[in-house]
């Protein structure tokens, strides 16, 4: 599974849609961010962060957003203090039932046996707020600076890992996706545009998105930014139109096309309601 190791950071690309899982160590702790998706994978960063662990570092498991495939590792870490959103700190029962049931689900799906017991995660540190500060171990080698992202889904939080300068995107600014957008498309694009004011506020090495590859290169962040941005506008007024032609034509040259054909449809239905939403919005004032 390991993608790249580099110093204190190692990836894990998962067989399942480029799913990027992360291992971050220092003198004291390790850091374990989104640990997913088959089971033998899940056993593979598991056995990789307890060695890291092994001399008594604390062990942390952070969760990007509550998506269950991000979430569908936490019970192999039982020891782990575990970093989220206060949002998805938050979730309702209901809430909470409805994802554990996707992944039974999907397990049942292909006739998968875990080792650990499905169960949403309890979070340790619930962050909300952008700017707020984590210091991990016991000496603080390790300090995450937060920046809530809903959009995507309704609970997604980015988390710059310091000194290292990572920063960890959940679901946005993929290099093989368009925008995902499951919660609120005006959101997402404030949430995208937060990579401005991090950039300025952090040291950024690495950008991390969920799905694909990592990059390095300002640039490339900027032009993913862009690209999100561009989809979202063009999504809208085409939708705005009744401009089907157009709408079918934003992912025309994209990979994977049988596939993510069915979320650019889901992404349609979902600009097709905020616009009825918005029209009955201003008919009533």
């Amino acid at each position: 599974m390991i993608k790249r190791r580099n110093g204190a950071l190692t990836l894990f690309e998962s067989a399942l849609y480029k799913t990027v899982s992360a291992v971050i160590q220092s003198e004291d702790a390790v850091l374990v961010v989104d640990p997913c998706w088959l089971p033998g994978e899940v056993e593979e960063i598991r056995r990789y962060a307890d060695e890291a662990a092994a001399n008594g570092k604390r062990k942390y498991v952070l969760f990007t957003h509550s998506d269950y495939d991000h979430i569908i590792g936490y019970g192999a870490f039982p020891d782990a203090e575990i970093i989220a959103s206060a949002a998805l700190a938050g979730k309702s029962a209901e809430a909470r039932a409805e994802i554990e049931e996707q992944i039974r689900a999907f397990d049942d799906g292909y006739y998968l046996e875990r080792s650990y017991e499905i169960r949403y995660p309890e979070v340790t540190h619930a962050i909300g707020g952008d700017g707020g500060k984590l210091r991990l171990g016991a000496s603080g080698s390790l300090e995450l600076t937060f920046y809530q992202s809903p959009g995507h889904n309704d609970d997604g939080v980015y988390t710059v890992v310091e000194p290292l300068g990572l920063l960890l995107a959940g679901d946005y600014w993929s290099n093989i996706e368009f925008p995902y957008i499951y919660h609120d498309s005006r959101l997402y694009e404030t949430s995208i545009a937060k990579l401005d004011a991090m950039l300025e506020a952090h040291e950024i090495a690495r950008l991390i998105p969920g799905h694909g590859s990592s990059t390095t290169d300002v640039a490339e962040m900027k032009r993913r930014q862009a690209a999100d941005m561009a989809y979202i506008a063009a999504m809208r007024a085409a939708v705005r139109a009744g401009d089907q032609a157009g709408i079918d034509a934003l992912i025309k040259d994209c990979p994977f096309p049988r596939n993510l054909r069915k979320f650019h449809r889901a992404n349609q239905t979902l600009f097709e309601r905020e616009l009825r939403e918005e029209r009955k919005a201003g008919g009533q004032a």
